[in-house]
């Protein structure tokens, strides 16, 4: 049971962390391409497209057509009022993360150290 509530606990922390990233891509350029938010962030195109529907869903973005053409149609990605609210939140928990991990791997480096001798330490 403990196995199955830290792979919940984990798919949240990257569902998290992949609706932060993109939502703070969206806020920079509200005109990017989901091709090239995918490219960017590592992901999937279908992974793009899922969060960013998710995103439609939870009222937090709303896509809005800028241009159409006989080929494909452009969209702008703009954040909501709940939207931003929602980012300012996922960023202190995004921030918040990333603290810990950075004193984790600080202890661990500190760790390391000492197990090098005092005269290979130099070079690190």
């Amino acid at each position: 049971m403990k196995s199955h509530q830290a792979i919940s606990v984990r798919r949240a922390m990257v569902q998290d962390d992949t609706h932060y990233w993109v939502m703070r891509r969206l806020q920079e350029t509200p005109d990017i391409s989901q091709r090239q938010l995918a490219k960017e962030l590592g992901i999937s195109l279908g992974s793009v497209n899922f969060c960013l529907q998710a995103l439609v869903d939870k009222g937090w973005i709303k896509m809005q057509n800028f241009s159409k053409s006989t080929h494909k149609m452009g969209y702008a990605y703009l954040l909501t009022p709940s939207g931003i609210t929602e980012k300012a939140g996922l960023t202190r928990r995004f921030l918040k993360r990333k603290m810990e991990e950075y004193e984790l791997l600080k202890s661990e480096i500190e760790s390391l150290k000492a197990e090098v001798p005092d005269d290979r330490r130099t070079s690190l």
